[in-house]
């Protein structure tokens, strides 16, 4: 959800255990080694921002510090909607892609970023992800989303309004009744896509000339896609596929096939991996790319190199502590240092209508969040630091400040806690409260603009700004 699939319903939640690092000593300090990132992708705007994942390769990282280390005021705008992507570019405008309680419809916002209230609003045709977590904006500020009439569309801003400025059809690369899960763009321009069904295309929006390449029947796809140089990833509930961008067809460069366990794991929305693929690495940004597997009972996670033949240079079991875990959220990466967030037992009580019974039907939500790092050799890796602390939330991190920000769950009345969580020992520095059940923050990614950090919520959202 990922962060992150329009999850627009109220989630069951219980308390926070305290959050005490396991073992290990870290192998980068707490700040200044978290890099570099993946070079930034020309057709978007600047990474932090650009994504529900921070950029095109989803390693959920950002420049300039969090609010760590201040004392801060919170803010709660009610938008009558779940808004689980937040996105900013070149000009610092606030959007958001929200689901809308009434006919669970999904819209473009545009915020007031002192408020969180809305400035402009502009509705998009329902597909069948309720408008999708996985837009991005493009160079030019312009929101980019396939809409549920199988449109790309290209939605520009100005101080007070949202036009819809660009319109490409893909219906015929795309099955009635299919819908795009992700998009994103390459580094030539062309916008690659996925679908539900497993279609992946891409397509030159000015000729709106469109190739594609199926994946192999009964595989779906429930995450979003990444992007660097030369390279598009893409996560089914089978396997991970990374293609060549640079040729006129997509052309598969590899598959991995995960071990995707015997059933969809409470906490999860589908069967199979949960994560979105996120490259990152010590020396490009990107000699890496990570997924979290459905292995029973215990989800590992898996580093393979892109350039590679598929194979995992390694396979790590997290949370081993606890007797089952899993994740719907993708990792957080930088450098050689991974985090993973434990999502098993998380309750969401609305599913997607094929998600089928998980395996046990319930179960505690014990939490966790882990770092992992790779060797220097690049040969393996090993957890570094593994904690009991509930994100409630997919943790961004600063590589300015060495904070993973987030939102925990915690207290007897299971209150709701904006959370900077030392990335170099895993304890919780920074923390204040956000309310109660109504600013669930149901797993999706924040983000930050100028040391505020933005979080939606299953109402709409909250601002925490240092005081």
């Amino acid at each position: 959800m990922s962060t992150h699939r329009g999850r627009s319903a109220a989630v069951i939640v219980a308390g926070l255990l305290a959050g005490a690092a396991l073992g290990g000593t870290p192998a980068h300090a707490a700040t200044g080694t978290f890099g570099p990132a993946a070079p930034q992708n020309p057709y978007t705007a600047p990474a932090g921002g650009a994504t529900t994942h921070g950029d095109s390769a989803s390693a959920k990282t950002f420049t300039g510090a969090g609010f760590a280390g201040s004392a801060v005021t919170v803010t709660r705008s009610t938008l009558l909607a779940a808004c689980p992507t937040l996105l900013h570019g070149r000009d610092g405008a606030l959007l958001a892609l929200c689901t809308e309680y009434i006919g669970q419809a999904p819209s473009l916002k545009l915020l007031d970023k002192s408020t969180g209230a809305a400035v402009a609003s502009l509705s998009i045709t329902k597909g069948s992800l309720l408008g999708g977590v996985y837009a991005y904006l493009d160079d030019q500020d312009r929101v980019v989303i396939v809409d549920g009439d199988r449109d790309l569309l290209r939605i520009a801003h100005t101080a007070t309004t949202l036009t819809v400025t660009g319109r490409t059809s893909l219906a015929a690369a795309i099955a009635t009744g299919d819908a795009v899960v992700g998009v994103i763009p390459a580094y030539d321009g062309r916008v690659w896509f996925v679908t539900a069904a497993g279609t992946v295309g891409a397509v030159t929006p000015a000729t709106g000339v469109t190739a594609t390449y199926q994946l192999p029947a009964g595989e779906k796809v429930a995450n979003s896609v990444s992007t660097v140089p030369g390279r598009f990833a893409v996560t089914s509930d089978h396997a991970l596929y990374v293609f060549d961008t640079t040729t006129a067809a997509p052309t598969l460069r590899w598959r991995y096939a995960y071990d995707r366990g015997p059933a969809r794991k409470p906490g999860q929305l589908s069967w199979g991996s949960g994560a979105t693929p996120v490259f990152f690495g010590p020396a490009t940004g990107y000699e890496y790319v990570a997924i979290t597997d459905n292995a029973d009972p215990h989800m590992n996670l898996i580093v393979l190199r892109t350039d590679g033949a598929g194979s995992p240079l390694c396979v790590q079991p997290l949370f081993t502590s606890v007797a089952a875990s899993g994740t719907e959220n993708a990792p957080v990466a930088g450098g050689r240092s991974v985090f993973v967030t434990n999502t098993y037992g998380y309750d969401y009580p609305a599913l997607p209508d094929d998600a089928g019974e998980s395996v046990p039907a319930d179960a505690d939500f014990d939490g966790g969040v882990a770092r992992i790092d790779v060797d220097a050799a690049g040969t393996g890796c090993a957890t570094t630091w593994s904690t009991t602390t509930r994100s409630a939330a997919l943790p961004r991190l600063s590589v300015t400040d060495g904070k993973l920000y987030t939102a925990v769950q915690d207290g007897l009345l299971n209150g709701f806690y904006a959370a900077a969580v030392d990335a170099g020992t895993g304890v919780v520095s920074d923390r204040a409260l956000l309310g109660y059940g109504l600013v669930n923050p149901l797993q999706t990614a924040g983000t930050a603009i100028d040391r505020t950090y933005y979080q939606g919520t299953v109402t709409g959202l909250e601002v925490i700004k240092p005081g």
